[in-house]
């Protein structure tokens, strides 16, 4: 698994849209700047998470993106399959022994990695950004 840039916009966004009012929908010119990135490569990755039922896309002059109902329950690893996939760091033992300890070794650091993305939710991170602003 690889976390690039377009998958650290993404947390951003989805983040930016849950501390934002639930019914405002916020176009791509302000995602794209509060995160100083371009509106073309920004409308990518929303195209993703629209795909992936994550937020919601409304067209015309007070259009934007929102989250979608239910957005609570989005982990942070919900957010990276939508604009990675999902691939194994170690894809096999340079042996093809199935018993590598190596292998195994990392295969049990992947799993852990993967359920403590899984247990992190967008709306956790939002509740702490919003008690700091209280």
């Amino acid at each position: 698994m690889k976390l690039t840039k377009a998958t650290n916009y993404a947390l951003h966004t989805m983040l930016f849209l849950a501390v934002n009012p639930p019914n405002e929908h916020i176009g791509v010119a302000k995602l794209a700047e509060r995160q100083e990135v371009s509106t073309t490569y920004l409308s990518k990755i929303l195209t993703k998470l629209v795909k992936a039922g994550m937020i919601e896309s409304v067209s015309g002059a007070n259009g934007g993106y929102k989250l979608k109902p239910g957005w609570e329950e989005i982990s942070f690893l919900d957010v990276i399959k939508a604009i990675e996939g999902l691939t194994p760091i170690f894809e096999y033992c340079h042996s093809h022994n199935p018993d590598c300890l190596i292998q195994k070794a990392i295969e049990s650091a992947e799993e852990k990695l993967l359920n403590e993305l899984n247990q992190t939710r967008i709306v956790d991170l939002a509740n702490k950004m919003n008690e700091k602003s209280v």
